[in-house]
């Protein structure tokens, strides 16, 4: 068999040994290569997404997104409610503020001097004292309110003293109404009244209820001085349909000016945060001497002083 030539003119080629190899090289070096790329991948490469993708939105969501989902459910799918809210309470303010001056009825000076402070204030008068229609008057002529002071059998009667003419759980109904018609005529002016001591009596039902009953019939409020815990007088006055409301803070049963300040910025804060506030106080000196320097002050925060019938209820 005769031998192949090729030819390139008028050249003789001879063939090469070298091309087989290279070409053997080239498939290997893409073998490799194919082998690397699948490997990449199975390792975690990010594989890039086709341009007509969408692109996603990690923190974002279509305002209308959740309402078209409730949309499409079927009719007779029952969503639970939303969870219920509970809005943090805040604070009433600025805050109602009432102060009763109790033991009123021994000096005009006391009188004149709180009024100077120019701030609401109810003044309770202890029927029997010397000055009490001199006290009643004069309030009463520039604007200010006066209560009935009712002397009350307190615990540890008898050692622990009252006044003669004062209500005592020994005495009949009958007794503490015609002692009441007397605290009454003794005291002008007066729209209402509230306990003077009284811890023992206070927490008699049935004796309450006989002044209570007396004070509703003649159109007088009470206010609970609260002088013990156990005093039914709040609770009974409103079963009983009275005008009524009970002492928060006792402003100065520490003769001190700085405690009493500290004391009348309680009643403040609790006026603040429920609304209204009613204190009860004496007509101490150190007493009127914290109210004249503190009460304008928060009166220009934002305090509201008022008489205790405005917060009767």
């Amino acid at each position: 068999m005769a031998k192949h030539r090729e030819k390139t003119g008028n050249k003789r080629i001879k063939p090469s040994g070298k091309r087989p190899l290279i070409n053997l090289l080239v498939v290997v070096i893409l073998i490799a290569l194919a082998f690397l790329l699948l490997e990449t991948q199975k390792r975690g490469a990010p594989i890039k997404a086709p341009e007509h993708a969408a692109p996603i939105e990690r923190h974002k969501m279509p305002v209308r997104t959740a309402k078209a989902a409730i949309e499409q459910l079927p009719h007779n799918t029952k969503l639970l409610p939303p969870p219920a809210r509970h809005p943090r309470k805040r604070p009433v303010g600025p805050g109602t503020v009432a102060i009763i001056v109790d033991d009123m009825g021994s000096s005009v000076n006391e009188v004149n001097e709180l009024m100077a402070i120019q701030i609401p204030l109810t003044f309770s008068i202890i029927p029997g004292l010397a000055k009490v229609k001199e006290v009643a008057q004069s309030a009463h002529a520039k604007g200010y309110q006066v209560m009935i002071h009712m002397p009350m059998e307190p615990q540890g009667f008898p050692k622990q003293r009252m006044e003669q003419n004062g209500l005592l759980l020994s005495q009949s109904d009958a007794e503490i109404e015609k002692r009441l018609s007397g605290f009454i005529l003794a005291v002008p002016y007066a729209i209402g009244a509230n306990n003077h001591m009284g811890s023992r009596f206070t927490e008699d039902k049935a004796k309450m209820e006989t002044v209570l009953a007396f004070l509703k019939g003649k159109g007088l409020f009470f206010i609970d001085s609260k002088t013990t815990p156990h005093s039914v007088g709040y609770s009974l006055a409103r079963e009983m349909g009275l005008e009524t409301a009970s002492r928060n803070v006792f402003i100065d049963n520490v003769q001190d000016v700085d405690a009493i300040k500290v004391q009348l910025e309680q009643l403040a804060a609790i006026a603040r945060l429920k609304g209204s506030a009613i204190g009860i106080c004496h007509p101490h000196k150190t007493t009127i001497l914290a109210l004249t320097t503190l009460l304008p002050e928060l009166h220009r925060s934002g305090i509201n002083f008022v008489h205790v019938v405005d917060l009767v209820r």
